[in-house]
């Protein structure tokens, strides 16, 4: 697996529940060693045994704490990346919705060795939309739930976002009101002053 998602997993973790929870995860994880670079591979197992440590420290289940890592992904000051790859979906919400399917191939663009499943998008109705794929790793439904979750405020939209759980993920997504909050402000030229 490549070491992005256990680098991803690390600074969420820092950065919400402080470098001491993060130690005493490494410890209860016995890994040997205390970060992840991101361009690497590692085993899957270690990235199982890291969420299985940060669950039991933290008293937390493993979807809620993954889908907690998909909203810090975009939400968190170092998320503004992933965040500007997202926002170039659409102007609204369902605009931003109906360009997931392309997400897979722009991801590519950027990391070549990323293993992103095909995504499927169906409007079931009136703001009600159904995205699936197949988990490349058992939680990733969740990572995307709180991705798509931080979106939906990122746009100001008030939504329903609901993950089955099963390996062949479907997120349901109930869009109740596009414009409930004031969306985050964002251009399409990032300014570098």
């Amino acid at each position: 697996m490549l070491g992005l998602i256990n680098s991803a997993i690390e600074g969420f973790l820092r950065e919400t529940y402080g470098a001491a929870r993060w130690r005493e995860v490494l410890r209860q994880a016995g890994l040997g060693f205390d970060r992840f670079e991101p361009l690497m591979t590692y085993d899957p197992e270690i990235t199982d045994t890291l969420l299985a440590a940060a669950t039991a420290v933290l008293d937390r289940p493993r979807d809620a704490l993954l889908e907690d890592l998909g909203h810090w992904l975009v939400a968190a000051r170092s998320g503004g990346r992933l965040r500007r790859l997202l926002r170039f979906g659409g102007v609204g919400f369902p605009d931003f919705l109906q360009s997931l399917e392309d997400l897979p191939a722009r991801a590519r663009l950027a990391l070549p060795e990323l293993d992103f499943p095909p995504l499927h998008l169906d409007e079931a109705g009136a703001g009600l939309f159904r995205l699936r794929f197949d988990e490349p790793f058992a939680g990733a439904g969740a990572v995307l739930s709180g991705v798509l979750r931080s979106m939906a405020d990122d746009y100001g939209t008030l939504a329903l976002i609901d993950w089955d759980g099963a390996a062949d993920a479907t997120i349901t997504i109930h869009i109740l009101a596009e414009d409930h909050a004031e969306a985050r402000e964002f251009d399409l030229v990032h300014s570098a002053i």
